[in-house]
């Protein structure tokens, strides 16, 4: 082999390493952990081909008034989850929301994101309502006149990270709940999916249900 082939070897070696390394050109993103306002920051280097994220999660319950926030940002490669936003209203008004957003860009998610009020509208939906922290049943249910985005009924299911049972509950959801598999407070796995309505038109009264399931529900998920 004479010397101009080598040199075009050589050569071609050296381009083909540049678009290597400018292939995996990486960016910044925010990166926080942060629960009902704690919140420690920093910053996570992402491949570009990853992308940077905000997510917030909340458990929101009538007495004994429990409010649990999470808030996270960094990195990710799970498209799925990018866009996601949901709210599911269960028995005795348990409230479960959460919010995704994702973007491409140095430190494009160092703004805060909230989550979306629900109006407390009656939208002329109404759902077979329960909570239950013993098995995944509901011996006896309410009905519960859903409000403002929430139209549609689901049945739901949370388990921690084991797979094991936290809770088991029916309620009211927006559209984006009706096939859901989501990690949640980074304590169980959510799953929902829609359920036929009590009616659409009728409006009976809700009844409440004990707020002792939520306390049993807080203990397991904070273990």
């Amino acid at each position: 082999m004479g010397w101009s082939s080598i040199l075009k070897s050589l050569l071609t070696v050296f381009v083909f390493s540049i678009l290597a390394v400018i292939s995996v050109e990486s960016y910044r993103c925010t990166q926080v952990v942060c629960e009902n306002e704690k919140c420690p920051g920093s910053t996570a280097t992402c491949e570009t081909s990853v992308s940077c994220f905000s997510q917030i999660q909340n458990l929101e319950t009538l007495p004994p008034n429990i409010n649990r926030v999470l808030e996270q940002k960094g990195c990710t490669s799970d498209r799925n989850t990018c866009g996601m936003e949901f709210s599911i209203t269960l028995g005795d008004q348990q409230k479960f929301k959460h919010k995704n957003l994702c973007c491409a860009g140095d430190q494009c998610n160092r703004e805060n994101i909230t989550l979306s009020p629900l109006s407390l509208e009656v939208n002329g939906v109404e759902c077979p309502a329960c909570y239950n922290v013993i098995n995944k049943t509901c011996p006896t249910t309410t009905t519960l006149k859903c409000t403002g985005a929430e139209k549609k009924c689901v049945e739901v299911t949370l388990t921690d990270r084991s797979s094991n049972f936290i809770l088991y509950g029916k309620g009211c959801a927006t559209d984006s709940a009706c096939t859901l598999d989501v990690l949640f407070l980074n304590s169980g796995q959510i799953k929902a999916s829609c359920i036929p309505a009590v009616s659409t038109n009728g409006s009976p009264t809700l009844k409440s249900i004990a707020s002792l399931p939520i306390v049993l529900f807080l203990l397991k998920i904070s273990l």
